[in-house]
């Protein structure tokens, strides 16, 4: 997507109201959330020791911000995401099968490819996870969560309408979830490229959860890619919202039921990944020592854009732009914070 702002627009509200509002969606949505998933807030690192094997590596090509560390002399790494640092969390906790956590997870992206009203170098998102049972280890669990996820949103977003009025010029997030696996959506679009899809199954149903990601589909290509020792490839998926003031699909949301013993061995081996299999946190998975759990990240500042109506993730988060960028939202009188 190239930055663009839609004509005539104009933020719902003042900057200061909206720093306001971005704190107390915020709070709301952290009540919601941990309401309808049982899950209770936790402090967690900016930072993880590079060998340990605990950051994420996305989709294997992006170059983890790295420092040494005079003190202990060792590597370290800003986390990318807090997948398998949460379950090992869960694990020191000792949490039980229903319970679980979630906490604020900040990330610095370096290989962002372009910078647009969605895409920051900068990345915060509520990070959580959630101990199941092998019983739970299925796509009705997996559907039943999205849904109280999606619950948690739309309660968020007619709260903040309710305090701010403005904001319900805002179109209503719709509650009903459309499940469609990125098979079936290959199926349907066999000539659209992976996010032409997404657009156009979210412009349609508004609210879709696609699940499937990171395996090969039938076609020899992925949907997207995902690091092969968090999800499992066949219960996990995106949360899509359809954005009416920026005419597109809206992830706000990558989740999954986490690989058992099995699948990460089986991923592992078809990434050509074995190599992760000397680090801790694999070989405890791998030898059954790590609870079961499902999990995933929502982003903090695509929830706070699609609530409060905002063009730009710049109007919601701080962080660094172009020069176009820049003398663009300047031209159009939009605040990059």
């Amino acid at each position: 997507m190239k930055t663009f702002i839609p004509e005539n627009y104009k933020s719902l509200l003042g900057v200061y109201d909206t720093q306001k509002a971005i704190g107390l969606l915020k709070r709301l949505f952290e009540d919601h959330l941990s309401s309808v998933l049982n899950i209770h807030r936790v402090s967690a690192p900016l930072f993880v020791v590079e060998n340990s094997g605990l950051n994420d590596n996305l989709t294997g090509v992006e170059r983890p911000v790295t420092f040494d560390i005079k003190a202990t002399g060792s590597e370290a790494q800003v986390v990318h995401s807090l997948a398998k640092w949460k379950r090992m969390a869960l694990h020191n906790y000792g949490f039980y099968p229903g319970r679980g956590l979630y906490t604020d997870m900040n990330a610095i992206r370096r290989d962002e490819d372009e910078l647009d009203n969605i895409h920051s170098v900068y990345v915060d998102q509520w990070d959580w996870e959630k101990v199941i049972t092998e019983e739970d280890r299925t796509l009705d669990y997996l559907k039943s969560t999205v849904i109280d996820i999606i619950k948690a949103v739309c309660d968020t977003q007619t709260t903040m309408q309710a305090l701010y009025p403005k904001l319900n010029q805002v179109p209503k997030i719709e509650r009903c979830v459309k499940f469609i696996t990125a098979q079936e959506l290959e199926d349907m679009y066999p000539d659209l490229s992976p996010k032409e899809r997404e657009n156009a199954i979210t412009k349609e149903y508004k609210t879709v959860f696609l699940i499937g990601i990171g395996g090969e589909l039938r076609s020899g290509n992925k949907h997207d890619g995902r690091s092969p020792d968090y999800d499992d490839w066949d219960l996990n998926g995106d949360i899509l919202l359809w954005n009416d003031l920026l005419g597109c699909s809206f992830e706000i949301s990558s989740m999954g039921i986490r690989v058992d013993p099995e699948s990460l061995d089986r991923q592992l081996r078809i990434s050509g990944c074995d190599h992760r299999r000397e680090y801790l946190y694999h070989k405890m998975l791998l030898d059954g020592k790590l609870p079961l759990t499902i999990g995933g990240g929502i982003g903090q500042s695509r929830l706070s854009m699609l609530i409060l109506g905002k063009a730009h993730i710049g109007e919601v988060q701080a962080s660094v732009w172009n020069e176009e960028t820049v003398a663009l939202c300047k031209e159009k009188n939009v605040m990059l914070l």
